[in-house]
């Protein structure tokens, strides 16, 4: 009686634990939750904790709510001028109505994926391909985007009730077989900027240069010009010098004469004058105190 007793009583233990397993279920912060009857959604957008459901009547399906991020890889775009870029980018995505969710993917985060991508290409396809290279260039990304991410983010709610949070430019280049071909048209303007440049310079330098030299030669002409005058005044004031000198010393100012007049000419060692010895010439040297010659 007793070994029964406890069989019974761990049967029931048993089926207890089976129906608290099967009745109670529990919804984490992170996450969203639906419950079905035979298939049928009864009730949505469960809230956090612990719930209480009808075992093999009711299923509950979870769904992860945190930010989801969707790597689509690169892709060949288009822009306006035909010009063709490779492009690789991300996209930020989170459940917002588990209903329409688990309706669109059965709850499938790949398969809702595989819903988003697509649609996140065609955007971008649409905002690469209104602009050419230069505004994608110099716009910004984020203003670039924005309405595209709007439009999607409205779609995306409507098919698979997912919200999209933000979508992200990696990288933006050229194709490889491009890269080369712009590269060297790049080196080729650039060359060729530089070379008019260096012209350019060199005009200027030659221009800078004559107008040195015109001013150097102004600079010398004035200069010359004053050397002149001050020489001529310098000559004009010496000749009123030695006037006024002789006149106050004529003999002396005749000796003295006499005496750069031989210095001048008895100066080189080959010099020969030919001249008679009672010339007036010699007359200071015959009659140091001065006078006619005898």
């Amino acid at each position: 009686m007793v070994n029964n007793r406890s069989l019974v009583i761990i049967a029931l233990l048993a089926v207890l634990a089976w129906l608290a397993s099967t009745s109670l279920y529990v919804v984490n912060e992170t996450q969203r939750a639906i419950k079905l009857r035979f298939g049928e959604v009864v009730e949505t957008d469960i809230a956090p904790g612990l719930h209480a459901k009808w075992p093999l009547i009711n299923t509950v399906h979870t769904f992860d709510a945190r930010v989801q991020t969707l790597e689509n890889g690169q892709s060949r775009f288009l822009t306006a001028g035909r010009n063709a870029l490779i492009v690789d980018s991300f996209l930020k995505w989170r459940v917002v109505d588990p209903n329409r969710f688990y309706q669109a993917t059965r709850g499938s985060t790949d398969r809702a994926e595989a819903l988003i991508s697509p649609r996140v290409e065609q955007s971008l396809r649409n905002a690469f391909g209104s602009r050419d290279v230069n505004t994608i260039i110099s716009e910004d990304r984020d203003d670039m985007l924005a309405d595209s991410m709007a439009s999607l983010d409205t779609a995306m709610r409507d098919e698979i009730g997912v919200e999209i949070l933000d979508i992200r430019l990696k990288r933006v280049e050229l194709p490889e077989q491009v890269t080369q071909a712009v590269y060297q048209r790049m080196s080729t303007e650039r060359h060729a900027e530089a070379r008019q440049y260096r012209a350019q310079g060199q005009e200027q330098s030659e221009r800078i240069r004559a107008h040195a030299d015109r001013q150097r030669e102004i600079a010398l002409a004035n200069a010359r010009k004053e050397a002149d005058r001050l020489r001529g005044e310098g000559d004009g004031e010496a000749a009123n010098i030695y006037a006024n000198a002789y006149k106050q010393e004529p003999e002396f100012a005749r000796f003295y004469r006499s005496m750069q007049a031989y210095r001048k000419s008895f100066e080189g060692n080959n010099d020969i004058l030919v001249i008679g010895p009672k010339s007036d010439f010699f007359r200071y040297l015959e009659h140091p105190a001065g006078g006619a010659s005898k």
